[in-house]
């Protein structure tokens, strides 16, 4: 082997060497990692506050379902990570991910996505084994479903991926009542909903690397006015939603319906707009402070109740 190989692979295994934290949170995305677990929280401490179950007297419950439900995420993260390699290389937000840059390989990318996903699921089973088949499927829905077929080869993949995305609240909810109702059905139509423009915009900020890497979001398959289009109907639908969910007082109806007004005007001014990019960007910041605010005002709003 010359010396020049030799410095190569030196190189390759300093930079696997140096592997750290922050490659972690990297790995297993963790700004999702984060709103999926408030979500899945969100969820549990609903069926807490509307079933009239003590916070308290189940710290255990509380403690498997957002350490189980952040593990899991975690884990599909990583998987897309490994999944995603052909492809991260050519789009300027993902080239630098440690699968990409070698500071960790795909085998031990692998190894830890594994292990957070043997983990996590166990522990969201020791809560209900409704809960732990929750998350089993919003792990296959995420890193088969989506990251491995629909991403790849159909137009829908957002509005597929967001079946995933819908799931830890629905986690959070049956880790401590087992039984269907309204509330977590509606928990999950919100953030199911919430998705498609949340992620449509940035699509449309990156439709050049979308399409230089191949893959086929709406706004590079279809254009920005059917992009926008698409935003609007999603948009509408979370205009509903509010109103199944009185159980949850009057009071996060009026401010649900505010936030949604306030996003469907913001959706139509982006038919006037020039700057789609721009527009894209307040649609993106919107939809952000959007479920960040709503999610948090049900946890107020119940313990009022």
């Amino acid at each position: 082997m010359s010396r020049i190989e030799n410095t190569g692979e030196w190189q390759k295994r300093d930079a696997v060497s140096k592997f750290n934290v922050r490659d972690f949170t990297e790995l297993v995305k963790v700004g999702i990692v984060n709103s999926n677990t408030i979500t899945a929280f969100t969820g549990m401490w609903l069926a807490f506050q509307l079933n009239e179950i003590s916070f308290m007297q189940n710290l255990d419950v509380i403690f498997f379902t957002i350490v189980g439900s952040a593990l899991i995420v975690g884990a599909s993260g990583a998987f897309n990570n490994v999944i995603d390699r052909d492809i991260d290389g050519k789009m300027e937000r993902t080239k630098n991910r440690p699968t990409m840059t070698g500071k960790i390989s795909g085998a031990k990318a692998l190894l830890i996505a594994a292990l957070l996903l043997l983990i996590g699921a166990g522990m969201l089973f020791m809560t209900t084994w409704q809960a732990g088949v929750l998350g089993l499927s919003g792990v296959f829905l995420y890193v088969v479903v989506y990251s491995m077929y629909a991403k790849r080869k159909l137009v829908s993949n957002t509005v597929i991926g967001s079946f995933s995305g819908a799931v830890p609240p629905l986690i959070g909810w049956f880790a401590v009542d087992p039984h269907f109702s309204l509330i977590p059905v509606m928990l999950f139509l919100v953030m199911f909903a919430w998705q498609p423009p949340h992620f449509y915009a940035i699509a449309i900020r990156r439709a050049e690397e979308y399409r230089a890497a191949g893959i086929p979001m709406l706004p590079v398959v279809k254009g920005f006015n059917r992009t926008k289009g698409s935003m609007l109907f999603w948009v509408l639908v979370l205009f509903v939603l509010p109103f199944f969910m009185t159980e949850l007082s009057l009071v996060y109806v009026s401010l649900a319906t505010i936030l949604n007004l306030g996003w469907l005007l913001l959706s139509l001014y982006g038919f006037k707009m020039k700057d789609d990019l721009k527009w894209a960007q307040w649609m993106f910041i919107y939809s952000l402070n959007y479920m960040t605010i709503l999610f948090v005002s049900m946890i107020v709003i119940s313990i009022f109740l």
